[in-house]
């Protein structure tokens, strides 16, 4: 008969902290270091303990980096997550403007993803040291860039 795992009281140390919140003892004091985690309190022996509020925190800010939200929307979205009095219309047009931004990075990529696709259309991809992939990486910035082969002796 096993005995089953006792819970550990808070506050907790670093290390159990971050596993709490699904992150590094790296990241939480990085966290700590731009002032989301604030009033972190100390050990006599400077050993941090998180608490259950700091880890709620941790893993929502854990959250808001998985949906790819910057470090200064995150601290805004913080402020208006322990904000009671906020408004919503303020969170919703944070999440908007991230929604916008990833459109646009969106459609960037797909842009860059025609081009190589072209490119690589493009090369013959044999043995001959030609290559329309390095000819346009390697073009200059006034000069056009070519996504069609170049003619010479070897493909008239």
């Amino acid at each position: 008969m096993t005995t089953p795992p006792r819970a550990t009281p808070w506050p907790v140390p670093i290390g159990i902290a971050a596993r709490r919140a699904g992150i590094s003892a790296r990241m939480v004091r990085h966290y700590e270091s731009l002032g989301l985690i604030s009033g972190v309190a100390r050990t006599d022996s400077g050993y941090r303990q998180y608490t259950e509020a700091d880890v709620h925190a941790l893993h929502f800010i854990r959250r808001s980096r998985d949906l790819g939200f910057s470090m200064e929307e995150i601290a805004e979205l913080l402020g208006l997550w322990h904000d009671r009095s906020r408004a919503s219309r303020q969170v919703k047009r944070i999440a908007q403007q991230h929604i916008d931004d990833l459109s646009e990075r969106i459609a960037q990529m797909q842009a860059m993803q025609r081009s190589l696709q072209t490119l690589v259309s493009c090369c013959k991809g044999n043995d001959r040291p030609d290559c329309p992939i390095l000819d346009d990486l390697a073009a200059g910035p006034n000069k056009p860039r070519s996504t069609a082969p170049r003619k010479t002796l070897s493909n008239k």
